[in-house]
């Protein structure tokens, strides 16, 4: 067992299946050293989307739930495709939340996401990162996430 692998047993957390694309586009992309993870939306560990807009139908607390959902799944994809000990470091996150009009806590939804990585990758998991709300999002999902990822070859 890897280390990410014993992080993961560690916190407590199982990843889900790798989700499948919902249209034209692949799960992910590798030119060079560097991983293109398509975007994740907010899932239950059932499958069922985690819907609404955050700061009226959901919570911070449940938004940045949500943001950690998106992270199991982009995780799932990593082990899944490329293999844990291939990650040299999570270079770049994008989260999109749906939020409320007047919710500006967008940075402290998208933690949720880029705390998990810390707390699975230590100082690889370090990344720069965007966080942009929105007014919808596919599915009416909560949080939709974007990652780049640099392996090792």
């Amino acid at each position: 067992m890897n280390d990410v692998e014993e992080r993961l047993k560690h916190l407590k957390l199982d990843l889900p299946a790798p989700a499948k694309p919902a249209g034209s586009y692949v799960p992910y992309v590798q030119t060079g050293d560097m991983v293109y993870i398509s975007g994740q939306v907010s899932k239950n560990s059932d499958g069922s989307v985690i819907a609404g807009r955050v700061g009226s139908d959901l919570t911070l607390e449940q938004g940045k739930a949500a943001a950690r959902a998106c992270a199991l799944s982009a995780l799932s994809i990593i082990g899944a495709s490329l293999g844990f000990p291939s990650v040299r470091r999570i270079v770049k996150v994008t989260g999109f939340v749906q939020a409320a009009p007047g919710f500006s806590a967008i940075p402290d939804v998208v933690n949720g996401a880029s705390d998990l990585f810390v707390q699975v990758f230590g100082e690889a998991g370090k990344h720069a990162r965007s966080s942009v709300g929105v007014a919808e999002l596919p599915m009416h999902a909560a949080v939709e996430l974007e990652l780049v990822v640099q392996v090792v070859l």
